[in-house]
């Protein structure tokens, strides 16, 4: 467990999500109203021929329902289609569509008439996403891969995918929870952010990953900002945060948290500003293909507060 006992010099500011260029950025209301019926997951897909493409999944949810909108762009960030699917039409609940640009032939399959929802928008199970270029399956998310393939005209490549970054907006009073998969194939893991504002003037602020508290942040109106490495499946993740709206912002301000695999704080903070580093490493990392090779996996949180 690590109890921070002073605010060290590599203090966090985040830029405004509503202010950020990335077509990756998610902007918010003042109210984060949008922002909790949104989930952003962005993988890289390396083809047959080696050259890679990234695919961008915006799950939503709505009074309507659950949907999704899908962007693939090339490793020069370069938009080559983006497919918006309403799944809560009944028609649309699973389906097919292809689209083709210049010599790549983009298909897309997708079942969610039996997907199973938590909390996020994004499905937990009984559901399967697929992108096939050019008879090239590159990408299948879901637990009925079976079903999927019954109903594809695929060749024998296998996917090639590194899941690169995920951006979720988390709502709560005391208590914020998410599941995270930290690298490649390893274990899903639960994690939890804990901060009681209510009642006391010297707020703490506890990480715990499956249970086990990671990290400890007392005296938090000094160190609303700031950046600390935990340990998960033997790797380090480097653990950023920034709860100044929470303590000193408007009632319903969010808090941010960006969990960094692979690349150390002091590499990060060479080679950007401290103004907008989450932001930024987030963006690069969803939008750049030999930055993504570096950085590894970004899970960034927006915790909003409930009252």
């Amino acid at each position: 467990m690590r109890d921070f006992t002073c605010f060290g010099e590599n203090g966090v500011q985040i830029a405004d999500a509503a202010s950020s260029s990335s077509s990756a950025s998610i902007s918010t209301t003042s109210n984060g109203k949008n922002g909790q019926n949104l989930v952003t997951c962005v993988y890289q897909c390396r083809l047959r021929n080696f050259s890679c493409l990234i695919v961008t999944i915006n799950w939503t949810k709505s009074l309507m329902g659950q949907g999704l909108t899908v962007q693939i762009d090339d490793s020069a960030n370069q938009c080559l289609c983006k497919v918006e699917i309403k799944p809560w039409l009944f028609s649309k609940k699973r389906g097919f569509k292809n689209v083709e640009v210049g010599s790549k032939l983009f298909d897309i399959y997708w079942d969610l008439a039996n997907a199973k929802f938590g909390l996020s928008p994004e499905p937990v199970e009984g559901f399967y996403f697929g992108i096939v270029v050019n008879q090239d399956l590159v990408l299948v998310l879901g637990d009925m891969e079976k079903e999927m393939m019954r109903k594809m005209d695929v060749s024998s490549f296998s996917p090639n995918v590194v899941f690169v970054s995920k951006r979720e907006h988390i709502f709560g009073k005391k208590v914020y929870s998410t599941r995270a998969q930290f690298c490649g194939k390893g274990q899903v893991h639960d994690v939890l952010i804990e901060c009681d504002l209510a009642g006391t003037n010297d707020p703490c602020l506890l990480i715990r990953v499956d249970g086990k508290t990671m990290m400890q942040v007392k005296h938090l109106r000094w160190k609303f900002r700031g950046n600390y490495t935990i340990l998960v499946d033997g790797l380090p993740v480097e653990v950023y945060w920034d709860v100044h709206n929470w303590l000193f912002g408007k009632l319903m301000g969010e808090a941010i948290f960006l969990f960094q695999t692979c690349l150390s704080a002091e590499k990060m903070w060479a080679s950007t500003t401290s103004r907008s580093i989450l932001d930024q490493s987030w963006s690069s990392s969803a939008r750049r293909d030999s930055h993504s090779q570096g950085l590894g996996f970004s899970l960034v949180l927006c915790a909003w507060k409930n009252e």
